[in-house]
């Protein structure tokens, strides 16, 4: 059996002063067959010249170049052109032994449940001594980095999580880890010195420690299943703490959530939400309330945050009412078991402290519905007339089934004209009255539609026919409610 291709991967950033160190190292290595990816990322001073002259004398080196985009991506871009099985990222101030490959290799070849293996880590430069590390455990690692990111893994690992994350600029490789790890595998560590690693005042490790709120910020958002699973919460800024915090927090805290039985997989994430939330950059509409667009588990989602009501609302949601998200989660559903569209509901949650109720969310799966009843004015639809019967039909049936929509307005009705029958779903489900709906009552709740008389002729018409009224009447209602009100 022939010996598996290892690709050494060695992004370079003005690194000549230690570069030829760094290669030597590499190159001596006693393993048969290796190929070294060396991906300058834009040096302005002679890293280029010196990786070149070693390509020229060893033919395993191969040299590239691209403009400066940060480690992850010169990382990434240099894997993305290796052929090895497995992969070993070397940064281009430190070195390894000759020996570290040939044992890596075979850890990860003699049991396929290794990810990882790290070598024993030795300070070089400004400090002397052996870096000792923990014994690794998914606990440790949610807490703080116990890998180097000099560590042999398989390539299929790197394609599996998408490769290094590029949004973040420090401590990329503890973000990598716990990607890779996250959901199980052995990690070893070899008994043997490995990893030469350069301490200096400028090195990457110095400098890292002062982006840990960004890391920190940027690790919740992409772990928080694992922080909640491994931490009982989120990761905080002080890391070591983030267990103990988590703990009395929930002491503090109370939470209150449900999921729907369809989606027992979101579960973490809906029970997350008061963490991950204000991570999120995708914002639909942010106003009194704040809407957000999330992806997990393949599935788009929109999450509705509701402001912290005011003091006596806080007292009463929390001892007496459903909050706003609750109640928009098993509107959504009832409305949904008597056939009346609505996004399809996943969960809520809120969160109390002490006796004071505060923050709700509301989870929906992201509604395919392209079009709000308010893009009447900012276009015309070829089927115009079928999709205001569309949502006469709908409203009409909103009320024989007893449910009054107290927030009827142009951004809450939906709809989709691509399909023969035009499609209507109804959001912002919080306000809702519920009991027999007179034809006043109905007709009053077109009130906050805008439109013309000839659109209001078309939607009574059809109310009408669906409720058996009188078409007349129930657009002089409409009619009157909304030109008195909106003069």
């Amino acid at each position: 059996m022939g010996y598996q291709l290892v690709s050494v991967i060695i992004p370079v950033y003005n690194m000549d002063k230690y570069l030829a160190e760094t290669l030597d190292s590499v190159l001596a290595s006693d393993y048969p067959n290796l190929e070294v990816i060396l991906m300058d990322d834009g040096s302005t001073d002679n890293s280029l010249d010196i990786a070149k002259k070693y390509a020229e004398k060893d033919e395993r080196l191969h040299v590239y170049t691209q403009s400066k985009a940060g480690l992850c991506a010169a990382r990434n871009h240099a894997i993305l052109l290796s052929h090895g099985v497995y992969i070993l990222p070397v940064d281009a101030d430190n070195r390894i032994s000759a020996t570290f490959i040939s044992y890596a290799v075979a850890e990860l070849e003699h049991d396929p449940e290794v990810k990882v293996v790290c070598p024993r880590v030795e300070f070089i430069g400004d400090r002397r001594g052996e870096l000792k590390l923990p014994s690794f455990s998914l606990k440790l690692l949610a807490c703080k980095n116990i890998i180097n990111v000099c560590a042999l893994y398989r390539k299929i690992e790197w394609e599996k999580i998408g490769g290094y994350c590029e949004e973040i600029i420090a401590h990329e490789d503890w973000d990598f880890w716990i990607s890779v790890l996250k959901d199980g595998g052995k990690v070893v560590r070899l008994s043997q010195i490995g990893l030469y690693y350069r301490v200096r005042k400028t090195s990457k490790r110095v400098t890292d420690y002062q982006l840990k709120k960004h890391v920190v910020d940027v690790l919740n958002k992409r772990h928080f299943e694992f922080f909640e699973r491994e931490l009982g919460g989120k990761l905080h800024y002080c890391c070591s703490w983030s267990r103990f915090i988590n703990f009395f927090s929930h002491v503090i805290y109370s939470y209150r959530m449900d999921i729907n039985p369809d989606f027992k997989d979101l579960e973490c994430f809906v029970r997350s939400l008061p963490t991950i939330f204000e991570y999120s950059d995708a914002i639909i509409h942010k106003g009194r309330n704040e809407l957000k667009e999330f992806e997990c588990n393949g599935r788009k989602l929109v999450v509705k945050s509701y402001r912290i009501p005011h003091l006596v609302n806080r007292i009463v949601y929390n001892f007496f009412r459903a909050s706003k998200a609750c109640r928009s989660y098993q509107y959504a559903k009832m409305l949904r078991a008597v056939g009346i569209g609505s996004p399809v509901p996943v969960g809520y949650c809120s969160v109390s402290t002490w006796f004071l109720f505060g923050k709700s969310y509301y989870v929906s799966l992201k509604s395919d519905c392209p079009y709000t009843y308010r893009d009447f004015s900012l276009r015309t639809f070829l089927r115009q007339d079928e999709i205001l019967r569309g949502i006469a039909r709908v409203t009409a049936a909103l009320h024989e089934h007893g449910f009054l929509h107290k927030d009827y307005s142009a951004g809450n009705i939906l709809f989709d004209d691509s399909s023969d029958d035009i499609r209507v779903e109804i959001v912002d489900l919080n306000r809702m009255r519920f009991g027999k709906i007179t034809m006043e009552e109905g007709c009053k709740n077109f009130e906050r539609l805008p439109g013309t008389n000839e659109m209001f002729e078309i939607m009574a018409d059809e109310y009408a026919r669906q409720r058996g009224f009188n078409p007349e009447e129930c657009l002089n209602i409409i009619n009157k409610t909304h030109f008195s009100n909106n003069p």
